[in-house]
């Protein structure tokens, strides 16, 4: 496994805007940490730098041992899987299956080794029994838990998820879930960009919340989504997940999840 870093990481797009501000982030093998903070505050533009799509103006990133900006696309993305927020972005095979293969033939699998990584990947995601069908027959949602399976067949040590639960119904949210869970039982890296305080609260051990291309907040969630951190998620646009407020109101400190909530009630009332 391998631990990822940036180090004053600084973007700037033609055009002059600065996607990212001096930021310095470490990830640590097997860690899961999600970037939260409202569109524009630069999640997407720091996490494609992770493999290689987009390239310092200045600063470092680190993938393992060796410094990104020195090294391709193709080798990163063999340590660096990226699901993009758009599946139609990242989709461009005639069947699922054929999606699915795509990423692991390329970094060397074949045989009975590439069958079992298809085959665990489409059942993790729901789809398997769809090898043939046409991704654009399966619906928006449906395409993005496809654009998971891709990914997620690589094997690679650190999985990055743009807004995995986006379209999503139950079922699809636990699945992603599910996803994040096996991955850390792995021992891979899982870092996300989400809106989604609930799934980020419930799914998540670290929360580094971005504003203006910076970091103003960085701490697990119990402490992230505390009262005393409100203002600052304002300011970025969030609001603390409702369990965390409910919590709050009853006097219940570093509580984030809705189980964690039962839980100390039901301390509270033994």
């Amino acid at each position: 496994m391998i631990e990822v870093a940036v180090e004053e990481l600084v973007h700037r797009y033609p055009g002059g805007v600065r996607a990212l501000d001096g930021v310095t982030l470490r990830f640590e093998a097997g860690e899961s940490v999600a970037l939260v903070g409202q569109n524009g505050s630069g999640k997407t533009t720091l996490v494609r730098h992770l493999n290689g799509l987009l390239r310092p103006t200045s600063g470092h990133v680190r993938v393992g041992a060796a410094d990104a900006s020195g090294r391709r696309v193709a080798e990163l993305a063999s340590q660096v899987g990226l699901v993009f927020q758009e599946p139609d972005r990242q989709i461009f095979a005639g069947s699922v299956r054929g999606e699915v293969e795509f990423g692991p033939r390329n970094i060397g699998l074949r045989g009975e080794a590439l069958e079992a990584a298809v085959r665990a990947a489409l059942e993790a995601v729901g789809l398997a029994g769809e090898e043939a069908t046409n991704p654009y027959d399966l619906g928006a949602s449906r395409r993005k838990l496809l654009a998971v399976a891709s990914v997620l067949a690589m094997g690679t040590p650190v999985l990055v998820l743009d807004e995995p639960t986006t379209g999503q119904d139950r079922v699809g949210v636990a699945r992603i879930r599910q996803v994040v869970a096996d991955a850390r039982a792995a021992g891979r890296t899982v870092i996300a960009v989400s809106h989604d305080l609930r799934f980020v609260a419930d799914v998540f051990e670290r929360v580094v919340v971005l504003r203006a291309g910076r970091v103003v907040l960085d701490a697990a969630p119990g402490r992230a989504f505390a009262i005393g951190n409100w203002e600052t998620l304002r300011g970025t646009g969030l609001e603390p997940p409702v369990a965390a407020v409910i919590a709050s109101r009853l006097g219940l400190e570093s509580v984030a999840t809705e189980d964690a909530l039962v839980a100390a009630l039901a301390a509270q009332a033994a």
